[in-house]
């Protein structure tokens, strides 16, 4: 029914070649009859090529192209150096875990600004050789630069009281405590592994 109601001798993409089959010369595909390619027409990938030649020729006649995406500009601050820091390794010999402890200070923190920290891969770091076996924590605040430690990559206690993390507005202290999962030993002596 389609190939009664459309003009194909109007398309400037079609076209028949010398073997008898036709051609969309957008596209660059071949096509045993017509049904077939009016169907390549209605189609993804024809219409992305119409889409993207509407927007070249919209470009090269100094026209602004039909969809723009906008691109998302970095804040960007000047960075007035690393804050204060001091980490603390502790042991709980009753729950026989260890924790870490970090308070990192940003006297000159922005107005309104609560200190971040996030957990990295070794894989997504690019300073260090991967190493399967740590991992880092990262802690960020405006003006300062991100400041990075690499921690063991145990397994994390994230029960209540377990993981915790203040922000200290008066003082300007971030603080983050953290647990590792208890150590088990098979043999039932006090565990002896370094941290």
């Amino acid at each position: 029914m389609a190939l009664e109601t459309v003009d194909l001798t109007n398309d400037p993409y079609f076209m028949k070649n010398h073997i008898g089959k036709y051609e969309c010369k957008l596209c660059l595909t071949l096509h045993t009859n017509e049904g077939s390619y009016m169907a390549h027409t209605q189609g993804k990938r024809h219409q992305e090529n119409l889409a993207r030649r509407a927007a070249r020729l919209a470009e090269q006649r100094g026209n602004a192209p039909l969809v723009e995406k906008k691109k998302i500009q970095p804040k960007k601050t000047i960075k007035i150096g690393r804050p204060g820091y001091k980490v603390v390794k502790q042991k709980d010999a009753d729950a026989n875990q260890r924790s870490l402890l970090f308070q990192i200070h940003y006297p000159q923190i922005e107005k309104d600004l609560v200190p971040r920290y996030r957990f990295m891969s070794c894989f997504e770091q690019r300073v260090e050789a991967p190493d399967d076996k740590f991992q880092y924590i990262l802690f960020a605040a405006e003006p300062y630069e991100t400041i990075g430690f690499k921690i063991p990559n145990n397994e994390l206690d994230k029960s209540e009281g377990k993981f915790v993390s203040h922000w200290d507005e008066e003082r300007r202290y971030f603080t983050v405590q953290l647990y590792f999962t208890a150590i088990e030993d098979p043999f039932g002596t006090e565990a002896t592994t370094a941290m």
